[in-house]
């Protein structure tokens, strides 16, 4: 994301909602009538992590379909794609739909012969309405689609305008933006503030490292499945350890009781924002309504998230999971979950329905959301990720952590993040 500037394409997003509306393609009624199956009825579990809007659009779905009822399993991110895979091998207890992230999707594109193929439901005809590399990450090498798009992860960088205001820092989003167009500016700035506050600028050097390494041209493997360390998580790494030592980090582990305290207790900041942060930061802080703003992330673009849902073969309910799937990611209720939680939808028309493109999030002192993340998104280049890119991601992170909690040093952690690396690589 280089600017906020306004976009001049634009739709009516009733032509729009039309243009997508897919009834039809697939013989179903996506406003939710009742299947084949008569009125028996029917509970879809669906495990995920996060806020990924559904708590709203349950309440929507079973009133239309009072067969149907919807069981949100949340979790946390690490711990849902390894149950899931432990399921998989098991041969039974899958959830009737899970998310799947894209540091995950090859992985579990790869067992394609667990998965539901979306294709023989129909889905095929959906391919136009998403980014090609969207629809592309979910296809096994057979052409089995395993998964629908939920969201894209662009990346921008929240801050709290109040904090920057008591450390003599400026606070409108363009003024913010300005001050770091490269990490080492961004490293400065938080130096800056950390010596003037005596307070930490961001809440870990983890989340440091992963939105640089989706900057780079490759990340953690090639496409031979071959391990790249000295490459894109190289310089990630590196920018993590300058972060550590400089001491502007609050080593706050994602996800956790302690991160959600450290934004009630404005323990940092700042951090790397992909849009599906803003539903996060909202949602653990509601008191902080006009404190957050958003600005331009250093070194511009990178893509961190976004997932897919994917139905298991071992699912009692796949033809009820399927209607309910492909009902949650048509344009009204895509567009639902980007002004409720942010997460910004993979089908690129929406990112000119004025529905997304005006759209201003009053929480974010009215930040145009619209724009910030669906510029940010059609210019996206993701990496390749590998079969086993979560394991790997969690191992270096391991490293990171150890680093911030003192019990490694950082001139000792790259050796051993290789290390950890080629044990998950291995494994």
């Amino acid at each position: 994301m280089e600017k906020f500037g306004r976009r001049a394409l634009r739709m009516g997003a009733a032509g729009l909602v039309a243009a997508l509306a897919i009834t039809g393609c697939s013989g179903k009624d996506l406003e939710g009538g009742n299947t084949e199956g008569g009125n028996a009825q029917v509970t879809l579990k669906i495990n995920f992590w996060g806020d990924m809007g559904l708590d709203q659009l349950k309440t929507k779905y079973e009133a239309a379909n009072p067969n149907v009822k919807i069981s949100l399993n949340t979790g946390e991110y690490q711990a849902q794609h390894q149950d899931l895979q432990k399921k998989l091998v098991a041969g039974s207890g899958a959830p009737d739909i899970s998310a799947v992230d894209e540091g995950f999707i090859v992985q579990f594109r790869e067992q394609a012969d667990q998965f539901v193929n979306l294709t023989d439901k129909g889905a095929g005809a959906l391919e136009s309405k998403y980014l090609p590399w969207k629809w592309q990450a979910s296809k096994s090498a057979a052409g089995q689609q395993i998964g629908l798009g939920t969201d894209v992860g662009g990346l921008a960088m929240c801050y709290r305008t109040d904090l920057f205001k008591a450390a003599g820092l400026p606070t409108s989003r363009e003024d913010v933006s300005k001050l770091w167009p490269t990490w080492d500016a961004f490293l400065q700035t938080g130096k800056t503030y950390t010596d003037k506050t005596k307070k930490k600028f961001i809440d870990s050097a983890t989340n440091l490292f992963n939105p640089i390494l989706s900057q780079q041209p490759v990340g953690f493997y090639n496409e031979q499945e071959q391990l790249q360390m000295e490459g894109g998580p190289k310089v990630g790494f590196d920018v993590a350890m300058k972060a550590l030592d400089s001491g502007i980090s609050a080593n706050l582990a994602s996800f956790q009781p302690n991160w959600d305290q450290g934004f009630k207790k404005d323990q940092f900041a700042v951090l790397a924002c992909p849009a599906w942060m803003l539903g996060h930061i909202q949602k653990t802080a509601p008191d902080q309504a006009g404190k957050w703003d958003i600005a331009a992330i250093p070194g511009g673009g990178g893509n961190w998230g976004g997932s897919w849902w994917t139905i298991p073969k071992q699912g009692k309910n796949v033809d009820e999971a399927y209607k309910f799937v492909e009902w949650l990611i048509q344009p009204e209720q895509q567009i639902e979950v980007f002004k409720t939680v942010g997460n910004l939808p993979s089908q690129p028309a929406l990112y000119k329905d004025p529905a997304v493109l005006d759209y201003k999030k009053e929480f974010f002192t009215n930040a145009p959301t619209g724009q910030i993340f669906a510029s940010t998104a059609e210019n996206l280049k993701p990496q390749y990720l590998g079969k086993k890119n979560g394991p790997t991601r969690l191992a270096v992170e391991n490293v990171i952590n150890r680093v911030g909690q003192g019990t490694l040093k950082s001139a000792d952690a790259w050796a051993e993040a290789v290390k950890e690396a080629e044990k998950a690589a291995n494994s």
